[in-house]
């Protein structure tokens, strides 16, 4: 593959990362800082933290770029023919952790991957998505983030919305929980049978679509009034975040096992958690009516 077409998803990506900082801005009313970092086998990115904001206890948008000479384990897993293979990575990234209960925490990811060896053709794919972890859901903001889910994927055929919306479910999993991490949306890996063109453009849709699923639950939700039983119910489920990001997560993993800037890696992770012993919330209470919406449901 041509490098001039990493060159032009690179550009997109470090766009994205500019788009999405300003709409969350705009959200928020504070700026995000930035730190630029360097890979010391190669590469770099640029790290973009919004802390204590108005809304958003803490917003990480990263976009990086890395690459070496032979692909880390996490990615050889399920691609074991690509091992001994150099590699060229880059993307984008995000996890907000609002401060407002009501306000759903969320992650999307957008990712390109090139993996070469001299004497055959080179290995190519896109990976993405987004998903929505509320703790007090509201059927109405979990129908508009898988509409707008649906109208990303629907010209690119009936079964895509289906096919991505399933992988999240499924991926988004915490099996020693027997639970999702939330509600789901949209993930996509692998995708390279449409072509470079078709296959970008399917990402730029769903990284643009972002903010479009995101931002009129954060609108809808900003004043809801909460007290200190929703605060620590809200840390107590942040918990389950944790726990999937560093058992589960791949794109963790990856990071770490390509020398990855650690503070940029772990920028998922909340500002404050706490996990307590068998906790069980009241059977009647509104903490209680979160379990519903822990297992896979169609919610169009």
């Amino acid at each position: 593959m041509k490098h001039n077409l990493l060159e032009q998803v690179k550009s997109f990506f470090m766009s994205l990362q500019d788009e999405i900082c300003n709409g969350l801005t705009e959200l928020d009313g504070k700026e995000f800082e930035q730190d630029q970092w360097t890979r010391e086998e190669g590469g770099g990115g640029r790290s973009r933290v919004l802390k204590d904001g108005n809304l958003f206890e803490q917003a990480g948008v990263n976009f990086s770029h890395v690459f070496g000479a032979n692909m880390p384990a996490s990615a050889t897993a399920h691609r074991p023919e690509l091992q001994g293979r150099s590699f060229n990575a880059c993307g984008v990234s995000l996890v907000i952790h609002p401060k407002n209960p009501h306000i759903p925490t969320t992650h999307a990811n957008v990712r390109f991957f090139i993996a070469e060896k001299e004497g055959v053709e080179p290995v190519w794919w896109f990976g993405g998505g987004f998903d929505l972890t509320p703790f007090y859901p509201v059927d109405s903001d979990v129908k508009h983030w898988h509409q707008t889910a649906f109208e990303i994927c629907a010209p690119y055929g009936s079964d895509t919305y289906p096919k991505y919306k399933k992988w999240c479910d499924e991926y988004f999993y915490l099996k020693h929980r027997d639970e999702t991490r939330g509600v789901g949306g949209l993930f996509f890996d692998d995708l390279n049978e449409w072509g470079f063109e078709k296959s970008l453009q399917f990402t730029k849709d769903v990284g643009n679509g972002f903010l479009q699923a995101y931002a009129p639950i954060v609108q809808a939700r900003k004043n809801d009034e909460y007290g200190e039983q929703e605060r620590q119910f809200q840390l107590y489920r942040r918990g389950r975040y944790v726990e999937f990001n560093l058992v589960f997560d791949r794109g963790t993993l990856f990071g770490l096992q390509t020398g990855g800037r650690t503070e940029s890696i772990l920028m998922s992770m909340p500002p404050l958690v706490r996990w307590e012993y068998q906790y069980q919330p009241d059977p009647e209470s509104k903490e209680a009516n979160l379990a519903e919406y822990l297992v896979p449901r169609e919610w169009l």
